[in-house]
């Protein structure tokens, strides 16, 4: 295969694997802990100082992310099962680009991140989420990095053998040299 077919799958991959990337960022919207939090007229506080939402938030992001690799991967292993760098390469690229979008299309569509001015505006004493925020900047190689596993165990388990490859050459061809 040509450097250029290879070149263009990988791009075709990388693309498509990062339209994903707005799922995620919808996903994550509609799954993700809301922050409850609460003003006195001054100043802004959690509700509930104990609360886990902040790291759920987080959570949500990378179980999210790690699903859409692995079945990213495993539409990218059946579409090219016989191999080849580009695809692998498209995953891999396609899948960080999907993660800066998912938590970028979050940011945008959940709660403000202007916690001050919505304080104001709803008034003390009154509980209102707060921003949908990545505070483990970490957690955008979960989508790549689960894929490119999710890949590498899928070829190695049910990817083309070397043995394989020398039943389908034509006998009269002289044997590749090694």
């Amino acid at each position: 295969m040509s450097v250029r077919e290879e070149t263009v799958r990988g791009l075709l991959v990388a693309l498509l694997v990062a339209v994903t990337g707005v799922a995620l960022g919808l996903v994550w919207l509609w799954l993700s802990p809301r922050i409850p939090m609460v003003s006195d007229g001054q100043a802004v506080y959690l509700k509930d100082t104990e609360g886990e939402e902040a790291v759920g938030g987080d959570g949500t992001f990378i179980l999210i992310a790690a699903a859409l690799g692995v079945l990213s991967a495993a539409v990218v292993f059946l579409r090219y099962r016989k191999g080849g760098i580009g695809p692998v390469l498209g995953l891999a690229v396609g899948g960080a680009l999907a993660s800066v979008i998912g938590w970028r299309l979050g940011l945008a569509l959940g709660p403000t991140t202007d916690i001050v001015a919505h304080a104001k505006a709803v008034g003390p004493k009154v509980v209102f989420d707060g921003p949908l925020e990545l505070r483990a900047k970490s957690a955008l190689v979960a989508f790549p990095a689960a894929a490119m596993l999710a890949h590498l165990a899928l070829t190695s388990v049910f990817g083309p053998r070397d043995a394989d490859q020398d039943r389908d050459r034509d006998p009269r061809e002289p044997a590749p040299k090694e």
